[in-house]
């Protein structure tokens, strides 16, 4: 079975996507608000805590920073590495489906305090994006709702999403991190001065 890592905050689509990657044979890994709107619309989804077997903790900073998440993610899919993941009881990840918490927006709304923006830094989102980005190879990388109609359409047609639109979509959410990281250190030179 297929398996896609769902954690979105703008869940613009996320029920329709999701509906059809499970309809296509894709089992749903989730966390938090993203795993309560695919479980609202009746959908199976496996929490990232039971894939880890450890909960999320530190009030939801860390749910997606463990190696039976990035394993799958990253490994390249040849024997050697999925030999590994074998012997480990790790699943290889085919889709990451990830957008960040909303920092821009935060920091533009008037009285904003500086610990409401810290919250609004994204770890695990921008390391999921990353590790799927770098191995591209194996990996489709979705950081944009505008795109989950292409996907769908490949894995459709071909049964997966090819190395053109995955290399696309690569390079989309390094430009997406890139913007995002230039965003919190542009904030940030100004803040704590």
């Amino acid at each position: 079975m297929k398996r896609a890592i769902l954690s979105v905050w703008d869940k613009a689509g996320l029920v329709e996507f999701a509906r059809e990657l499970a309809g296509l044979g894709f089992e749903l890994v989730s966390t938090g608000g993203t795993a309560r709107a695919l479980a609202q619309a009746g959908l199976p989804v496996t929490n990232v805590s039971d894939v880890t077997g450890f909960p999320e903790i530190l009030d939801g900073r860390v749910k997606t920073l463990h190696p039976a998440i990035h394993g799958g993610i990253l490994a390249r899919r040849e024997p050697a590495h999925l030999d590994e993941l074998a012997r480990h009881g790790i699943a290889p990840v085919d889709l990451v489906v990830c957008n960040l918490y909303p920092f821009e927006a935060t920091i533009a709304k008037p009285g904003v305090t500086l610990d409401e923006v810290i919250e609004q830094i994204d770890i695990g989102g921008v390391t999921l994006l990353r590790a799927a980005g770098k191995n591209y190879a194996g990996v489709a990388v979705v950081v944009d709702h505008a795109d989950y109609a292409t996907v769908l359409g490949e894995l459709r047609r071909d049964g997966a999403v090819s190395l053109a639109t995955r290399q696309r979509l690569a390079v989309k959410a390094f430009q997406h991190t890139a913007h995002y990281d230039a965003a919190i250190s542009g904030y940030l030179a100004t803040a704590l001065k």
